[in-house]
């Protein structure tokens, strides 16, 4: 499989939430914290792949294709390492979030507590299109771009469902007739 078609089928090029995130570019500061993190790896540059791009993702929102590009330059590795962490890990988004994301666990006790029924509310609500949520695509933006919706795996909090984060705010006991009062806390 060539690299141009790994790339098109790994990263998304824009989506309604780009317009709330800053293109990625190496600064002065982004390369002097990955020149330090990488200082913790002196046997191999590629255990810090993951560092790198958690850097990257939480100054950026996501992982795009010239901050993979820039990681693998800057470890000195092959583009191919880089994806395919980026790929394996789902916590790395590879395509721009809402300015709100929403991510909904989905695992047996959430379930049975009506976590994919929030999920459908929370949809409804933002006028997100839940049908294009699939593996390849598991974030799904609203076409204002201000909200997003994923499922997660457990959020650890099993006795207190449906929970679930907003942006990197945790929430328990969410039901589908909270779901107006959680997205009214956040306006955009």
């Amino acid at each position: 499989m060539s690299h141009e078609i790994l790339e098109h089928a790994v990263a998304s090029d824009t989506t309604p939430g780009t317009q709330h995130f800053k293109p990625f570019e190496a600064s002065a500061e982004i390369e002097a914290l990955a020149d330090e993190r990488i200082t913790h790896y002196p046997v191999s540059k590629l255990s810090a792949v993951l560092p790198l791009l958690h850097i990257v993702q939480h100054h950026f929102g996501f992982i795009s294709k010239e901050a993979i590009d820039w990681v693998a330059n800057k470890l000195e590795i092959e583009k191919i390492k880089v994806l395919s962490v980026v790929t394996f890990y789902p916590g790395f988004r590879q395509s721009a979030p809402g300015k709100f994301h929403y991510r909904i666990c989905r695992t047996l006790s959430c379930a049975m507590e009506g976590s994919y029924e929030l999920m459908e509310k929370i949809c409804e609500i933002t006028n997100i299109d839940r049908t294009q949520l699939s593996h390849h695509q598991p974030i799904v933006v609203s076409p204002c771009g201000n909200y997003s919706v994923e499922f997660a795996e457990c959020l650890a909090s099993c006795g207190t469902g449906p929970v679930c984060l907003v942006n990197d705010d945790f929430h328990e006991s969410v039901t589908p007739d909270k779901a107006q009062e959680l997205i009214d806390k956040y306006q955009a």
